[in-house]
């Protein structure tokens, strides 16, 4: 079963975001379904993203998949932690594998976004 942390919403394709600090990164059922990552490209730190934009890619052995940002903004922050250990994506997906930091541009727009209760019920 994965970890699906209360505090945070959720996009279908498994990104999440903390809507008090602006932390997005993949859910702990991402990282289960692409094993272990080996690569992270990051996000541009002052790239101005809509919600659904191509922001990330992540490697793994078995996949790359495309990192969506759930919400439009600015991004501000990009975690270099990756760059040189990928695998905080398995490791701590929600703390020390968290992928950028946005600068939300519209709260309301969170709306379209998935409560942890419904993420469960998406990936069951």
């Amino acid at each position: 079963m994965s970890l699906v942390p209360d505090q945070l919403l959720y996009r279908e394709s498994h990104e999440w975001v903390d809507t008090a600090t602006g932390l997005v990164g993949i859910t702990d059922h991402a990282q289960h379904e692409l094993t272990d990552v080996v690569y992270v490209e990051l996000p541009k730190v002052g790239a101005v993203v809509k919600a659904g934009d191509h922001i990330a890619v992540v490697e793994s052995v078995k996949a790359a998949s495309d990192i969506y940002s759930p919400v439009s903004g600015e991004i501000v922050e990009a975690n270099e932690a990756l760059s040189g250990d990928p695998s905080l994506l398995n490791t701590d997906p929600y703390d020390k594998g968290w992928i950028c930091k946005i600068k939300v541009a519209d709260p309301a727009e969170t709306g379209a976004l998935m409560d942890a209760a419904s993420y469960r019920q998406h990936i069951a």
